[in-house]
């Protein structure tokens, strides 16, 4: 009876994980790997803490988004259009787009790479093509439920990464010294890799993706917000963000281990990780790598590109939702395509996907405090939340963030 109980409950729990699941595991996205393998292959695992640190404050930003959502029945943008100055929401949208295509561009750039190095008969452009006219179709084709149907099951291939150190020789006590007793060192490329993590996990765009998310979700079951729902959003948030660090902390556990112990540690590109795990800890540890990649870049592109079709949606007053056809929200879909289309074009006209990383990390760093405070001041303002206002620990880690995320983009400014 107890088992059958477990059971019953572990199913429950399950179900309720959605638009907080897939905005987590879409935030180890290509991008995000190439970070954390730099990460791991430069420092080994000395910042293996930073996975433990970084999860209460992104519960913390990720639920306020999303009980935003739910209780005003608007994104983030239609909210800012709705309630601060207009200058407030062109000049996020001026930033956000650059960086998000750029992001795009990078993530399509590191799947087709990766896929090229499992089939090298294939060019790796060749495959980018595939990757995106695949992604559009399905975007523009499907339903919203099918589409989180199809992002959930492909969270799956992340857990390829909690596989790969099993594979290799893991000092298993050192790892747990430098996960629970943090490690600093004042040097330049210690702190770049420390704002690199956080300016990566602590994304603008997820913030509007949950948002928009938890609209979607509410409209398509019909929900009227109420304490369990809120509830019920919680549980999503915490196991999705919890999932996210999961994968980021193998994946730095992965680079730490191997390429750092191999004294491999200049690694630029998703496919330079995969490339140097092959001969170091065998071909399954190189193919899980790439099949982590391919996978995520399915998930997160389709992410990348929603938030700013959302975002703009909002901005302008247009239809929008993935549960629209294209005729009746036609500029909606139309951000959509143009936003994957610049970002697949970055691959032909030279852009380096190693620079391009580097401008979203900038772009991303400037905005991302900013975006903090509107939140923060958002879910605390009675006029908009009603009786679902933050409470003091929901403060204190959105605090911390903004906090955090201002110094990492001084920071980021003065390394440049």
């Amino acid at each position: 009876m107890t088992g059958r109980h477990h059971k019953k409950k572990s199913k429950l729990w399950l179900r309720k994980l959605g638009p907080g699941l897939i905005t987590g595991a879409s935030d180890d996205d290509p991008s995000g790997i190439a970070t954390y393998s730099q990460a791991g292959a430069r420092f080994g695992t000395q910042l293996l803490w930073t996975a433990l640190v970084t999860y209460p404050m992104m519960v913390a930003i990720q639920e306020m988004c999303a009980r935003i959502g739910l209780v005003t029945d608007r994104g983030l943008m239609g909210n800012i259009r709705q309630h601060y100055p207009r200058w407030v929401l062109y000049l996020i949208l001026l930033v956000s787009f650059p960086s998000i295509t750029l992001n795009i561009g990078a993530d399509i750039a590191g799947m087709g790479a990766v896929a090229h190095m499992v089939l090298p008969d294939v060019p790796a452009p060749a495959f980018s093509l595939l990757f995106t006219v695949s992604m559009m179709y399905a975007m523009v084709q499907w339903n919203y439920r099918k589409i989180a149907t199809v992002l959930k099951w492909l969270c799956i291939t992340l857990f390829t990464y909690l596989l790969i150190p099993f594979f290799t020789g893991t000092n298993w006590l050192q790892v747990l010294r430098h996960t629970f007793i943090p490690e600093i060192r004042w040097d330049a490329a210690f702190l770049m890799a420390l704002v690199g993590i956080l300016g990566t996990t602590i994304s603008p765009y997820l913030f509007f993706w949950q948002a928009s998310m938890e609209v979607e979700e509410e409209n398509d079951l019909h929900l009227v917000v109420n304490k369990r729902i809120i509830r019920d959003m919680n549980t999503d948030v915490k196991g999705g963000i919890a999932f996210s660090n999961l994968v980021f902390y193998f994946i730095i556990l992965t680079a730490g281990t191997v390429l750092f112990q191999a004294g491999m540690h200049d690694i630029e590109t998703v496919e330079e990780a995969a490339r140097a795990l092959r001969p170091l800890a065998g071909d399954m540890a190189a193919w899980l790598f790439a099949l982590g990649v391919m996978g995520t870049g399915l998930l997160a592109v389709p992410v990348l590109a929603g938030s700013l079709s959302y975002m703009m949606a909002e901005t302008f007053g247009w239809e929008e939702g993935m549960n629209k056809k294209f005729h009746e929200a036609k500029g909606f879909y139309i951000t959509l395509l143009v936003s994957v289309g610049i970002g697949i074009s970055i691959l032909f006209i030279g852009i380096s996907p190693v620079k391009a990383l580097l401008y979203t990390a900038v772009l991303y760093g400037l905005v991302a405090p900013v975006l903090i405070a509107i939140v923060l001041h958002m879910s605390n303002n009675k006029k908009i939340m009603g009786r679902y206002t933050n409470d003091r620990w929901t403060n204190a880690m959105g605090g911390l963030a903004f906090v955090l995320m201002s110094v990492a983009a001084v920071a980021l400014l003065i390394m440049i």
